[in-house]
């Protein structure tokens, strides 16, 4: 199996050309709302597992990478009012260059008849709307896929073997089967291919950086799930 590790939201990068819609909102972009806090740097740690990888780091409140182009969110507040030109230039230059690496890659590996997991690595905010967020870790996937529901068992069992005090739940804080890019690209994969959101509490990160000893726990539990051997 090739493990492919993708982070959409690493970063919160603006290109100077449309830098101008986004200089007084400094605060905003170093928020959640403008990147997945800490996630890269979980990603960069998992990354000698994987056998392709890719992230990105521009933020979310210019182009929306993990969603559809028809969502009403792949634009923000910020670049949705962007002339027609300049919203082209984004989704041709950053989106479409980004995730068709990411799919032909795909591609390649299951037309060598080979199976693919790809984890896509996120990071969650510990309170939303006022309301705590009773989680740790998040694995989220199509519940309707077996094959999907296994995995992301057989890796919380390993997490659990690593460290048994996580709170780990399935589809939780986001259903797996959203509209997002493992979403996508189980529309173009139907065999050989799983897809994996990994979400991680934000409680767990310091200065976009995550904290050593999860990131030792999720290398050791994903090495031994790709490995068959968890409990």
């Amino acid at each position: 199996m090739k493990l492919i590790l993708t982070c959409e939201h690493g970063g919160n990068s603006i290109p100077i050309e449309f830098f101008e819609y986004f200089k007084k909102h400094q605060s905003v972009l170093n928020s959640h709302r403008g990147l997945d806090i800490g996630s890269l740097d979980l990603f960069h740690s998992l990354k000698p597992l994987s056998d392709f990888s890719l992230y990105s780091e521009i933020s979310r409140l210019l182009i929306e990478l993990n969603r559809s182009l028809h969502h009403n969110a792949l634009f923000s507040d910020f670049s949705k009012n962007l002339s027609k030109a300049d919203k082209e230039k984004l989704i041709n230059s950053y989106y479409l260059v980004y995730r068709n690496n990411v799919e032909n890659q795909i591609r390649n590996y299951i037309n060598a008849n080979e199976h693919v997991l790809h984890i896509s690595i996120h990071s969650f905010t510990p309170i939303l709307n006022n309301n705590l967020r009773n989680c740790d870790i998040g694995l989220l996937y199509d519940s309707r896929l077996s094959s999907e529901k296994q995995w992301s068992k057989n890796l919380k069992l390993s997490i659990l073997k690593s460290n048994p005090n996580y709170n780990i739940r399935f589809n939780y804080p986001y259903l797996g089967k959203a509209d997002g890019f493992t979403t996508y690209l189980r529309r173009q994969f139907p065999s050989n291919y799983l897809g994996i959101e990994l979400e991680i509490n934000q409680k767990f990160a310091k200065a976009n950086m995550m904290s050593s000893r999860i990131k030792r726990d999720l290398f050791s539990a994903l090495y031994l799930t790709i490995n068959k051997e968890h409990p």
